[in-house]
């Protein structure tokens, strides 16, 4: 996944919605995207996302079907990472004070969030 380039906002939201619905042709991503998309310019970008190994591409059908090329939790570390490193100096902290001071979590977010850190603290047989 390091090796990927980094997917534009555009490609992002094209995984989300090869992510939420499966694999889809260019108009059934389409459909999913905002009003006054163009399908040239899915198409495009889907064929881009082709050549970067954001998305597979399946020629059986006439109508070309694609998929993300890998999970979407897998994206999502890695596009975390890469951010913690670009903007937060590698401090988990201070993206995690960044991330609740810009919208507020909900209770079950925030309980997630407690069990995740109670797992990765050190103590007795987990090392840091």
């Amino acid at each position: 996944m390091s090796r990927l380039p980094l997917p534009t906002e555009a490609e992002v939201a094209i995984l989300g919605v090869l992510w939420r619905r499966g694999p889809c042709t260019v108009r059934q991503v389409l459909e999913q995207m905002e009003p006054g998309t163009g399908y040239t310019t899915v198409l495009k970008l889907m064929q881009i996302m082709t050549e970067k190994h954001l998305v597979v591409r399946d020629e059986a059908a006439r109508s070309h079907v694609y998929k993300a090329a890998v999970p979407q939790a897998q994206t999502l570390r890695w596009l975390a990472g890469h951010l913690l490193d670009r903007a937060f100096d590698g401090s988990a902290k201070k993206l995690l004070v960044a991330a609740l001071s810009a919208r507020p979590a909900s209770a079950a977010d925030l309980a997630q969030m407690r069990r995740l850190i109670r797992q990765a603290r050190p103590g007795p047989g987990n090392k840091s």
